[in-house]
C-alpha cells in the first residue's frame, strides 16, 4: 500500500494554515511529489508579495524550488507544470523568467488564464515531480 507524506514548508505552510485553506503545500506519494498551486508568498514573512509579474513569477518558482527540496526532489525532476495566470498577456514575461528555472529539457506544461483569486496576485504554479 502506497504511503502519503505531507510536506511542510515553513512560512508557505504557515500562510496556508493561517488563511484556513484546506490543502498541503505538497504531498509525496508513490515516487512522485505533487506541489499545490503556489502563489507568490514571501518565504520570510508569509504574506503575499506584491510586485510586477516577473517578480511574482520568480517568487512562485523559488517557492516551488523550496517545496520540492523539502520533499527531497528538485526542479530538474519536474515532469509536469501548470501555470495559472490572471492575464494571458503576461505569457512572454512569465516565459522569460520560467526558462531560467527550466533551462534544459523543460517539463510538460499547461498555461491557463483564470478569472480571479481571493487575494491580490497574478500567478500561481503547480507541478508534479519525481521524488
Amino acid at each position: 500500500m502506497a504511503q502519503k507524506e505531507v510536506i511542510r514548508v515553513g512560512k508557505i505552510t504557515e500562510a496556508e494554515e493561517k488563511a484556513r485553506v484546506p490543502l498541503s503545500a505538497a504531498i509525496k506519494a508513490n515516487g512522485f511529489v505533487f506541489v499545490s498551486g503556489l502563489p507568490p508568498i514571501d518565504q520570510r514573512t508569509g504574506h503575499i508579495a506584491i510586485g510586477d509579474i516577473k517578480q511574482q513569477t520568480r517568487i512562485v518558482l523559488d517557492n516551488i524550488k523550496a517545496t520540492l527540496e523539502a520533499a527531497g526532489s528538485s526542479l530538474d525532476k519536474v515532469v509536469k507544470a501548470t501555470v495559472l495566470i490572471s492575464n494571458s498577456a503576461y505569457f512572454d514575461e512569465v516565459n522569460d523568467i520560467y526558462r531560467t528555472y527550466f533551462p534544459h529539457d523543460p517539463p510538460a506544461r499547461t498555461f491557463v488564464t483564470v478569472g480571479s483569486w481571493p487575494w491580490k496576485f497574478d500567478i500561481e504554479i503547480e507541478c508534479i515531480a519525481l521524488a
